[in-house]
């Protein structure tokens, strides 16, 4: 998996790591990124038809992954990828990352690797402040609560992810640091 957002690109398996999902950090036990106050609530229309990244590359797949029903070709062709929209933590602006996903049931599991780089991807930072976010997925898109996955559940989960796409088993080495997989649920 890589990050969209980090701004930080290397080739894996011939990707840029600006398409999918990574970060840093510890992962915790099940609770929810950061509970707050919901006076602000998920972003209930994220999408005005701008996106806000900065990445190129990032901006290209999300045009792609939005005029195409959630398929996009070249390097991401026949992946599972989601759009995460989450509002900035320091900016409070929305920004939408398109993340590589492992699916679990009725959750969607993003991995905070960040291309294997030693910090987390921005969209994980915006987590932690506000756990509600906008998920698409194909045609659909519905606002999502972010839960950091249970320690239990990690490596079980890594090890599922790195079967689909071995490319992640060097993220984890590279990081040189505890990934943490976010689970995206749909909100109630």
């Amino acid at each position: 998996m890589t990050t969209a957002d980090s701004g930080t690109t290397g080739p894996a398996h011939g990707r840029d790591d600006s398409g999918a999902t990574s970060t840093t950090g510890e992962h915790g036990s099940g609770s929810t990124v950061r509970d707050r106050d919901s006076a602000k609530g998920a972003p209930q229309d994220v999408h005005s038809g701008e996106t806000n990244n900065s990445n190129p590359v990032n901006r290209r797949i999300i045009a792609e992954f939005r005029a195409n029903g959630g398929q996009v070709g070249g390097h991401f062709a026949g992946v599972p990828l989601l759009l995460l929209t989450t509002r900035g933590a320091r900016t409070g602006l929305h920004r939408t990352t398109p993340l590589v996903y492992l699916r679990d049931g009725d959750r969607l599991i993003v991995f905070a690797s960040n291309g294997g780089a030693p910090a987390a991807p921005g969209w994980f930072h915006n987590l932690v402040k506000d756990p509600t976010a906008t998920v698409e997925v194909g045609t659909e898109r519905f606002p999502a609560r972010a839960s950091l996955v249970d320690e239990r559940e990690h490596d079980a989960l890594w090890d599922r992810q790195i079967a689909a796409d071995p490319g992640f088993a060097e993220f984890r080495r590279r990081a040189g640091r505890t990934i943490p997989l976010v689970a995206l649920r749909r909100a109630a």
